[in-house]
């Protein structure tokens, strides 16, 4: 996880940094619903390549905001949930759901 240092001094773009791309969004949105396997996840998000998907999970996990759980069985078996932390951005990916049903709605 970063340190205070590391991070910007604006929150809105901490808040970028952590969670600002299309593809992490999209991963939150999902993680939201259940825990997901990788390879589940890969095949909901059309169009996100493995390398993108394993870097995001990554970043995501190294921030604290979501968890990787390794099954000891043959074959193993990973699950990706989301942490406690995680769990409180639900009210920012609910504000860009009823943005973008307000936009639909006004074009």
């Amino acid at each position: 996880m970063r340190n205070k240092e590391e991070l910007p001094a604006c929150p809105v773009e901490t808040t970028l940094l952590i969670i600002g791309t299309k593809w992490k969004l999209l991963i939150l949105r999902n993680l939201f619903i259940r825990p997901w396997r990788f390879n589940d996840l890969q095949k909901s998000l059309t169009g996100i390549s493995q390398k993108v998907l394993t870097d995001s999970l990554r970043a995501l996990e190294s921030d604290g905001i979501i968890n990787r759980t390794v099954f000891a069985e043959v074959p193993p078996r990973v699950e990706y949930s989301l942490t406690e932390l995680g769990k409180t951005i639900k009210p920012i990916l609910d504000a860009l759901e009823d943005w973008g049903e307000n936009y639909k709605k006004n074009l």
